[in-house]
């Protein structure tokens, strides 16, 4: 795997990074997922806005310019035999002695991994599942997409695959919250409806796109708290993240639901294709 580290192109058996960086000794550190389609990456500038808005809150300094790590994300294209492919970009808070001493972090470790890209057919299904595992609150008001990950981690463990299952989350207080890689979305009524950010969620940037487009399209639009029969008394189930778009359901539990037949889910993410055939026109 070619990878880009603090301004330098290096093969992942290359990289190296103390174990006294405090993203690994108190998970410190931020990132974002994305793909490339033809080399270009969607809702570029919204994944750095959400990064940049979690470092800010921790003290994380971000020496790069969105310009240099789309230049980064160039570089890893043209190495890869422009192949489309998987990316994260880690921010870790960087290295200081053991103990919750600074202030602030001015010196992280930048890096963007980059593996090659399986692509799914869109309209692939899957089937989902409730979890066991609740869905914790986050550390901040809203939740960011931090190296504190062990929750996704917990619910990731009853599953024995996320190929074909998607495991979902329920709060506390057993409210639908999101599944473990990504929002969840249900049309009932020809509504479109998803949890609150109160639940705990990750405010994804799909999961944003998506509600702009549900509007669009003149869909009433029900963000809030909601019970696990909500979900399972829907006409249509899908969920959503970067990679993968929107990934109908077949199946909540032992309901039973239309998949890729279903018609809301069809025009939104036909929608979203034609929304990344724009970006990459120009």
């Amino acid at each position: 795997m070619l990878c880009w580290m603090n301004g330098e192109f290096e093969q992942a058996e290359q990289l190296r990074i103390s174990p006294f960086d405090h993203g690994f000794l108190y998970g410190a550190g931020f990132f974002e997922t994305f793909r490339t389609y033809e080399g270009h990456v969607f809702l570029f500038k919204e994944h750095m806005e959400r990064l940049r808005k979690a470092l800010r809150e921790y003290r994380i300094a971000m020496p790069y310019s969105d310009e240099e790590i789309l230049e980064a994300i160039r570089g890893l294209h043209v190495r890869s035999g422009e192949q489309d492919g998987y990316f994260r970009l880690n921010v870790s808070a960087g290295v200081h002695d053991i103990g919750l001493a600074p202030s602030e972090y001015k010196s992280p470790n930048v890096i963007l991994f980059r593996k090659d890209l399986v692509v799914v057919p869109r309209g692939t299904e899957k089937k989902a599942v409730w979890l066991e595992t609740e869905r914790n609150l986050p550390e901040s008001r809203v939740r960011h997409k931090s190296h504190n990950f062990l929750n996704n981690v917990r619910g990731r463990l009853e599953l024995p695959s996320l190929k074909e299952l998607e495991g979902i989350f329920l709060t506390a207080h057993g409210h639908v919250a999101e599944g473990v890689t990504s929002n969840v979305f249900w049309v009932k009524g020809g509504a479109l409806y998803t949890p609150s950010t109160e639940t705990g969620i990750l405010p994804g940037l799909t999961r944003g796109f998506l509600l702009k487009l549900g509007a669009e399209v003149g869909m009433d639009i029900h963000i809030g708290l909601f019970a696990q029969n909500d979900v399972e008394q829907a006409d249509e189930v899908f969920v959503s993240n970067s990679i993968q778009e929107l990934v109908p359901l077949s199946a909540v539990g032992e309901q039973s639901m239309p998949g890729a037949t279903g018609a809301y889910y069809q025009k939104l993410h036909r929608l979203y294709a034609r929304a990344i055939e724009r970006m990459k026109e120009g």
